[in-house]
């Protein structure tokens, strides 16, 4: 009996320290994601990362699992041993000891799954932020590319639109000018015909209008030019 409960001891002790060691690998399990979320480069973030961590909680599960069911099977030897007949006269004292270390093993046994599911549900818990948050950048990178693209495009129609704009202006321009000059044409034409018939009644006259009609044309000429330069420009810059 004695051994039993020096085996008892022992395992109890080394199931205290294996569930203190367990809850702190849940908080530091916690802390590492939170550290991952602020910043993932950062120097203070934990040195151990959570794929370790999750082999080192399924390894320290299995410990303890194994340590329990040991402290079960001393706990049922001990048992036995005070059904056995010749050791009536300690068995009240037995048994107390026997109740004190099933209630040490019932204590143990509960904060070990207390602790493993507290642990389950971080993990599951930050496995679907952290699937919730890649969805999320994801999502904003290919909208970033799509607004960039569109934003480009708008430009572009932008353009297209002030192009034909400026060319509807020029052609309106152009035909307004085109009008005007054959209004003036007509007049000029008429104008002519008068002084040429003044001309023949008249010889003196009629060096005069030649000298005129020179000069027209070389008017003629310039405006000629001038409007030529101009509707260049205004093409050029319609299409620049």
């Amino acid at each position: 009996m004695f051994d039993l409960r020096k085996q008892a001891r022992q395992l109890e002790n080394e199931l205290d320290l294996k569930l203190v060691s367990l809850s702190k690998l849940c908080t530091s399990y916690s802390s590492s994601r939170d550290g991952h979320r602020g910043d993932s480069n950062s120097d203070t973030a934990p040195l151990l990362n959570n794929s370790t961590q999750d082999r080192m909680f399924e390894t320290m599960s299995v410990e303890i699992e194994q340590l329990l069911a040991k402290l079960t099977g001393v706990n049922d030897k001990m048992a036995e041993y005070t059904s056995t007949p010749g050791v009536t006269s300690l068995n009240a004292a037995l048994m107390h000891t026997l109740q004190r270390h099933r209630d040490i093993l019932q204590d143990y046994t509960h904060e070990f799954h207390k602790t493993k599911a507290n642990f389950l549900a971080i993990r599951e818990r930050e496995d679907l932020l952290g699937s919730v948050r890649k969805d999320i950048e994801t999502y904003k990178s290919g909208s970033g590319v799509n607004n960039r693209r569109t934003e480009l495009f708008l430009k572009e129609h932008e353009h297209l639109r002030n192009s034909d704009r400026l060319m509807d202006d020029t052609i309106s321009i152009a035909m307004a000018t085109k009008e005007n000059m054959t209004s003036q044409r007509g007049l000029l034409k008429s104008i002519q015909s008068r002084v040429n018939t003044l001309a023949n009644r008249f010889p003196a006259i009629n060096n005069l209008v030649q000298r005129i009609n020179l000069r027209k044309r070389r008017d003629s000429l310039i405006l000629g030019g001038v409007i030529g330069v101009c509707t260049i420009l205004l093409l050029l810059y319609a299409f620049h």
